[in-house]
């Protein structure tokens, strides 16, 4: 005989967690959040969603409401964790709860065994049929307004992405001017490059670290409502995509070739969708890293080197028509 359920001690009532079929729609932006281990942590990232402007409604917003109507982004949330997902966990299920109140459709999924990064990427992407995709990172807050901002960017220069790196807040009082000469924005829309070691093109990574970007950030002293976009190398932990432009990049099935231990697979498609489509930082960046202990713990490869090795860089193409 099948014991019956043991009531939660809290008297909370089941998470649903969704469906992929009635999750996946023409949506104008779905939020992809992998995640590992991390409850504490997905629960504030949750949090910074659920505080977000519905794209187009923001008071600085200068594009004005999406054209289809679209009001309310979706979040899918993949969990690989070791035991319990962290979305079951109290806080980040109350954020769940937060979102999908605020109109937000949720999908919670599990993603195992686990075959590394890029692969749980390539899964995420395949969850969704929305025009843009934002991946977040499951230790990055995010202010309000920085989903509507970043919208703003890639819908007004026309790139296949745009991205707000984090800033480490323990490293506010450390400044390091010696980075700053790698900030270089973009005088006109942004075009495609190809970036290699060794360049110094590549060395603008270096403004990402610790809390450079926020030090060039006030420095400049934009009014409120003013971004500019930047040259990048690439970004970590919030990055927003094209849908489309992603995948005809190749999106993340460069994971076949690699090990399940690997990283660098988010700069190995920024590299590709780069490549073709340009890219751009936005600044300012209202993403913050939570500064949380890594959960990649095996790195015996580099996507974007195997990826490089592979001789098969995407062609350069005409970009598809861009809807607005």
């Amino acid at each position: 005989m099948t014991a019956a359920p043991r009531p939660d001690p809290a008297g909370r009532r089941p998470l649903d967690p969704g469906t992929p079929t009635g999750f996946r729609a023409p949506r104008l932006l779905d939020v992809l959040i992998p995640t590992r281990n991390r409850a504490a942590e997905l629960a504030v990232t949750l949090a910074g969603l659920a505080a977000q402007h519905p794209p187009g409604t923001a008071p600085e917003n200068a594009a004005g409401a999406a054209p289809d109507g679209t009001a309310a982004f979706g979040v899918v949330v993949s969990d690989q964790s070791d035991g319990e997902p962290g979305w079951a966990q109290p806080a980040a299920a109350a954020m769940v709860r937060v979102l999908r109140h605020r109109g937000h459709p949720v999908l919670l999924t599990r993603r195992l065994p686990r075959r590394g990064l890029a692969e749980h990427r390539a899964y995420l992407l395949d969850a969704s049929a929305a025009r843009y995709v934002l991946y977040l990172d499951d230790d990055v807050w995010l202010e309000p307004g920085t989903v509507d901002r970043l919208l703003t960017a890639i819908r007004q220069l026309g790139c296949g992405f745009v991205g707000n790196a984090v800033h480490g807040l323990s490293y506010l009082d450390d400044v390091r001017p010696e980075t700053h000469r790698h900030y270089c924005e973009w005088d006109g829309p942004p075009a495609p490059e190809r970036l290699a070691p060794g360049t110094p093109e590549w060395d603008r990574a270096q403004i990402h670290s610790a809390a450079n970007l926020l030090h060039v950030t006030s420095a400049r002293r934009l009014p409120p409502g003013q971004w500019r976009a930047y040259k990048v190398s690439w970004i970590g932990g919030c990055v927003l995509y094209d849908r489309a432009r992603l995948r005809a990049a190749g999106g993340f099935d460069f994971w076949t070739r690699l090990d399940p231990g690997h990283q660098g697979e988010d700069v190995a498609a920024q590299l590709a969708v780069m490549g073709r489509y340009a890219g751009a930082g936005v600044l300012p960046s209202g993403a913050y890293h939570l500064e949380a202990p890594t959960t990649v713990t095996e790195r015996s490869q580099e996507a974007w080197e195997v990826t490089a090795r592979s001789g098969r860089p995407p062609p350069p193409a005409p970009p598809p028509p861009v809807r607005r």
